[in-house]
């Protein structure tokens, strides 16, 4: 399947016409301006989550900690923090739980 750019760029490369090339450059310049405009723009949930993160950075200590403790102190689901967590570039380290192996831990 050919994307939006693609098939500008083919029409801007194959055409003769300067009238149709002139049109997809245009709207390679309106793709190129929403596409800014969506990167600049955080989304709803991004904005959700930025209390929960803040949430975390209080929990963290230098002590790594699992996910599953974090997400018991700030009321979160596992999944959520561990998904979070990835987000807030911390330390990774291996932690050995009892009973459970060795999990990924999170610190400071």
């Amino acid at each position: 399947m050919m994307t939006m750019r693609e098939a500008m760029n083919a029409v801007i490369a194959e055409t003769k016409n300067a009238e149709l090339a002139e049109f997809a450059v245009h709207e390679l310049e309106k793709l190129d301006a929403r596409n800014a405009k969506r990167a600049a723009t955080p989304s709803k949930k991004s904005i959700e989550n930025e209390p929960i993160k803040a949430k975390i950075a209080e929990v963290l200590t230098e002590e790594p900690q699992t996910a599953r403790e974090i997400a018991d102190k700030v009321e979160i689901s596992v999944n959520k923090a561990s998904a979070l967590l990835r987000q807030m570039n911390l330390k990774v380290c291996d932690l050995k739980v009892k009973g459970k192996g060795v999990q990924k831990g999170y610190a400071l």
